[in-house]
């Protein structure tokens, strides 16, 4: 027994110093943590960018010329048709028009997205999200990313 009363003073000190140190390493770390920069979501509103895209005029243009284009050919074949013809000709043009919609609408979201990516990294946002999906919070950068495009 008066080993042990020896024993604990020492026992008792390696705890410290083994507390002392893991205290240390905890704080360091939530020093990093602290010192980290915090992610900034950057929010937009890609409707609005897509409507004042200083070429969405003319693919509107464009998509009103391939409906009128496909509604005159229906008027010119559905009389001759059965109802089934028609209804296969009625999706025929329907994905005709919607595939010309795509194709038109394509380069305006690539630049829209190449826009906010540029606003984006400028501001070192670190994720850009629709505004429409944030209830809270967030930069919005709708405006910076209009200008870039152009829009007016």
């Amino acid at each position: 027994m008066p080993n042990l009363k020896k024993a604990i003073p020492s026992l008792f000190l390696v705890a410290l110093v083994i507390f002392g140190i893991g205290l240390a390493v905890f704080q360091s770390g939530k020093a990093d943590a602290a010192s980290a920069p915090a992610p900034v979501i950057g929010v937009v509103d890609y409707s609005y960018l897509l409507n004042h895209h200083p070429g969405t005029p003319k693919a509107n243009q464009a998509l009103q010329a391939a409906q009128d284009q496909a509604k005159k050919e229906y008027t010119e074949k559905v009389t001759t048709l059965k109802d089934k013809e028609r209804q296969d000709l009625e999706r025929q043009l329907q994905s005709r028009v919607e595939q010309k919609r795509q194709e038109l609408l394509k380069p305006l979201m690539e630049q829209i997205n190449a826009a906010i990516k540029t606003v984006a990294e400028g501001k070192k946002l670190t994720m850009v999200v629709h505004k429409n999906a944030v209830v809270y919070g967030g930069l919005d950068i709708t405006t910076e990313v209009a200008k870039k495009l152009g829009a007016k």
